[in-house]
């Protein structure tokens, strides 16, 4: 007996050509100017890096607003017609990540002694002021990095290459976590490993959900969870 194929929407959100030069002018903002601003203030005791993180993803989540908000109201669409069917890929993918993390984490631990100073640094901010960092993580960060790698990249890629899609936006993923450090020391490199699933597993969910709040609330989720999880470690410490 043939097996029938699980059927999954058509893939047909996309950014219009204004709305995709508007987001993908972002980036440059993103990476480069913007951290190197904040640092600079930081450095000079005008802003503490608590806050130069919510400003950072505070000013990203209100430029993606602005310049995506028709897309962003599109992208609802999918949410409304299959909500359960929403909700199933976005806890797949969070399963997948769960697993992922915990097999790449056995790898790189056998590889090497240094931590990854991504989560580090966040997870000493935190300590800091857990309030105002939960909202940066939890809700200003997600969408402000799913407009740029999942709707920026990966959705205007796949037009012309599916295969070409994935993997740019998984690379640049996990370039933007990793490549602040490891030019400081090239051993960080490793930690490239540990990005490239969630790169692939956000990129799936968009496709899959055709909606780029799909990708948003796996990436909250992940981010919350994450943070609830080292709360609690701390707690029994």
């Amino acid at each position: 007996m043939e097996r029938k194929r699980r059927s999954f929407p058509e893939f047909t959100s996309a950014l219009s050509r204004t709305e995709t030069i508007q987001v993908l002018a972002w980036l440059p903002m993103h990476l480069l100017l913007l951290p190197w601003a904040f640092s600079v203030l930081s450095d000079r005791g005008m802003l503490t890096p608590v806050w130069a993180n919510v400003l950072y993803y505070g000013l990203g989540f209100g430029y993606m607003l602005s310049a995506a908000f028709r897309f962003l109201r599109r992208d609802f669409d999918p949410l409304y017609d299959r909500p359960f069917f929403v909700a199933g890929q976005v806890a797949y993918g969070y399963l997948g990540m769960l697993l992922f993390n915990i097999l790449i984490g056995m790898l790189i631990s056998d590889l090497t002694a240094l931590e990854n100073a991504n989560n580090a640094g966040l997870h000493s901010l935190v300590d800091v002021s857990y309030g105002p960092m939960k909202a940066a993580l939890v809700y200003l960060a997600p969408l402000t990095e799913e407009m740029l790698f999942r709707a920026g990249l990966f959705g205007t890629l796949r037009k012309k290459n599916r295969l070409l899609a994935y993997a740019v936006s998984m690379l640049a993923f996990s370039l933007y976590h990793v490549w602040n450090y490891a030019a400081a020391d090239p051993a960080y490199w490793i930690y490239l490993l540990q990005y490239l699933p969630a790169g692939w597993l956000l990129a799936r969910c968009y496709e899959r959900t055709n909606s780029i709040w799909g990708s948003v609330f796996f990436h909250m989720l992940t981010n919350a969870l994450a943070l609830e999880l080292y709360r609690a470690v701390l707690q029994t410490m």
